[in-house]
């Protein structure tokens, strides 16, 4: 066989979790998948996989191989596409991460409005505040704030963002607005928690440089939209990316405090915590990648 069907097998495998089930999709018998797979690893002399009957595993070589795949099917996939070029609809899959608030205000209407436009595009939008792996998951875009590590992940600026703390009227006029920072500490705080760990340091600066409050939860969640809500409610005070409560200020359901001094949730956030759009480290983008991330960067523009 081909190589390259030799690694869009490999591929398969992996992604379906097992032979079995790769087989399955490709048509082929346990045994015929055992063979190849075989096959596979005696021509590059290394195993790739260690597999049992129910569940396989990617050794650190395999990890490698199996990331190599993924980048040589994408550039066949890309070549293929390329022939097609001048053709005006648009096809294929796209599959996009974001945060839950952020996601569903935005990136949900602007998506539903994108497939309206090219119904062809089979589009998936996977809302989680945690981060999933953009090449093990198979995403195209993910939608990502704060400050970035380094990685070699690619990004592009969406739009500027910053932190924001905000609760509601109702809240201060029953519990009354804090004269600075330090006094949070004897109101309701809305936390996010992420990784299991709960986000309630909250970083300001003063004149003399910068401190830390540490608030005392009264409700945390992973899901940054029932924070927003919590705080909308009058539950408490939260700290939130500017753009997930831009609405809820504007039409006064919530009020920002201390404005001039919130840092954010980690002492090293620069005023401006923007977000971005992340591509996996890839050279080339399917044409519908690069037709949404156009799309949604003109929709976030008229916002």
């Amino acid at each position: 066989m081909a190589k390259i069907d030799d690694m869009a097998l490999f591929a398969q495998v992996v992604k379906s979790g097992g032979l079995a089930a790769a087989g399955r999709k490709l048509g082929l018998s346990p045994a015929s998948m055992t063979a190849r797979m075989n096959q596979i690893e005696q021509h590059y002399q290394t195993r790739l996989l260690n597999r049992n009957t129910r569940h396989i595993a990617l050794t650190e070589a395999g990890q490698r191989f199996y990331e190599g795949c993924l980048r040589v099917l994408e550039e066949v996939a890309m070549a293929e596409a390329a022939l097609s070029e001048e053709e005006a609809a648009l096809s294929g899959t796209l599959r996009i991460t974001a945060p839950s608030d952020f996601g569903r205000q935005y990136v949900a209407p602007a998506l539903a409005a994108f497939h309206a436009a090219h119904p062809d595009v089979s589009s998936h939008l996977y809302l989680t505040d945690g981060r999933l792996k953009l090449i093990d998951e198979g995403i195209d875009i993910a939608i990502r704030m704060g400050n970035l590590p380094d990685s070699n992940l690619v990004a592009r600026a969406l739009v500027q963002n910053r932190r924001v703390l905000c609760a509601s009227p109702a809240y201060l006029e029953q519990a009354g607005m804090p004269a600075s920072p330090d006094e949070l500490v004897r109101h309701r705080c809305l936390v996010m928690a992420w990784g299991g760990q709960e986000m309630d340091e909250w970083f300001f600066r003063t004149e003399t440089g910068q401190m830390s409050v540490k608030v005392r939860p009264a409700l945390v969640s992973t899901d940054g939209a029932m924070v927003r809500q919590w705080a909308v409610d009058g539950c408490g005070i939260a700290m939130k990316s500017w753009w997930d409560v831009r609405k809820d200020v504007m039409d006064g359901r919530l009020v920002v405090l201390f404005d001039e001094q919130i840092i954010g949730l980690h002492p090293g956030d620069s005023d401006a915590v923007g977000i971005h759009l992340v591509f996996p480290g890839r050279k080339f983008q399917p044409r519908q990648v690069q037709a949404f991330s156009r799309f949604l960067l003109e929709w976030m523009a008229g916002q």
